[in-house]
């Protein structure tokens, strides 16, 4: 088969690699229909991962129709089609016993430890079959819609741990797919007033479909002036953090309401360094600081079942399809961010 195969930092190359083979009683092999592009693949393939061994095939936004199934595989049929998220639960620790995988220490996910999607075929191992975030597409979902089901999995685990009340001002700062993702659950939640803040004018005008009250460049306006406009002295009662900027994460703390909550969704480059936060800003105002990592088999199940529900502007997201055989274009576009998701069709 064809595949994706990352042999080195700054090295993915598209070759033809022997066919999995799959457990014969557990596992299954996914013919890849989809598999988009997240940031985490690319900071994987410019400073790798402890979790990623060279030579792997990464990605893990897959959507796919199950070709082969094992003989003790009772969930899934040959011709299914199929979504998958990335965190896998080991299954035995206290923390996926506790329904937390995504806090799992072991922290199996596709594309890391087990082979990802940016490849023509993908085996399942039996405890991704049996404990992963795998479920069937509704019918209404498209592949494409269906491969963002996992990082719209994601932003549900960042409501869920930063939970937007019914009349909150929210500010979101980051305009790319997850901010425009927490924009639109942060409506249905029932959001009074939402704020997007984006550096780059170009993207920000891209997230305009979506349906934020207010839209702000942070390189022509001062975030904290706005937001206290806005709010009449008070703050905002919920701020994520949807980028990989220390600079927004510091800034976020400013932007609280009494009792307000802050979500570091997006994580630092290692040579960040420490940030640099006023702990009374937190706790003469009661603030909750928290952040919010992957997603558990039940977040995956919900996100397929709302996009199927037509809730969510999903196929608005994708703006550039790609073939395997150009994905480091792919790569470029995510990294540089002149669009918003790029899906790469093997």
């Amino acid at each position: 088969m064809k595949a994706g195969l990352l042999e080195d930092l700054n090295t993915i190359s598209v070759k033809e690699v022997p066919e999995p083979e799959i457990d014969k009683e557990y596992g299954m092999l996914l013919q890849v229909k989809v598999c988009s592009v997240c940031g985490s693949d690319v900071r994987i393939f410019r400073h790798g991962n402890e979790r990623v061994e060279f030579p792997q095939i990464i990605g893990h936004e897959v959507a796919g129709k199950v070709i082969e199934v094992g003989s003790k595989v009772n969930k899934f049929s040959a011709g299914d089609r199929i979504a998958l998220g990335a965190d896998i639960p080991c299954g035995e620790c206290k923390f996926c016993e506790d329904g937390r995988g995504n806090e799992c220490r072991t922290n199996y996910a596709l594309g890391y430890q087990f082979q990802g999607g940016f490849a023509e075929l993908m085996p399942l191992n039996k405890i991704t079959v049996q404990l992963g975030p795998v479920h069937k597409i509704p019918e209404e979902v498209t592949y494409q819609q269906a491969a963002l089901a996992e990082p719209l999995a994601c932003c549900i685990n960042g409501l869920e741990l930063t939970p937007v009340s019914m009349g909150d001002t929210v500010v979101i700062i980051g305009a790319g797919p997850i901010g425009c993702m927490l924009v639109q659950l942060a409506r249905l939640r029932g959001a009074k007033k939402i704020i997007l803040a984006q550096r780059s004018q170009k993207r920000l005008e891209m997230a305009k479909e979506f349906d934020a009250d207010l839209y702000l460049s942070t390189r022509k306006e001062n975030l904290k002036d706005v937001v206290m406009k806005e709010t009449e002295g008070l703050g905002a009662d919920v701020v994520f953090v949807a980028c990989s900027s220390k600079e927004a994460q510091q800034t976020s703390v400013k932007l609280l309401a009494p009792g307000g909550m802050v979500n570091f969704f997006g994580g630092l480059p290692a040579e960040s360094g420490p940030l640099e936060i006023l702990s009374n800003e937190i706790h003469y105002k009661q603030s909750l600081l928290t952040g919010s990592h992957g997603s558990v088999p039940r977040q995956h199940r919900i996100a397929l079942g709302m996009m199927s529900s037509g809730q969510l502007k999903i196929e608005s997201l994708i703006t550039d399809e790609f073939p395997l055989a150009k994905i480091e274009e792919a790569f470029a576009l995510v990294e540089n961010k002149t669009g918003f998701k790029a899906v790469v069709k093997p």
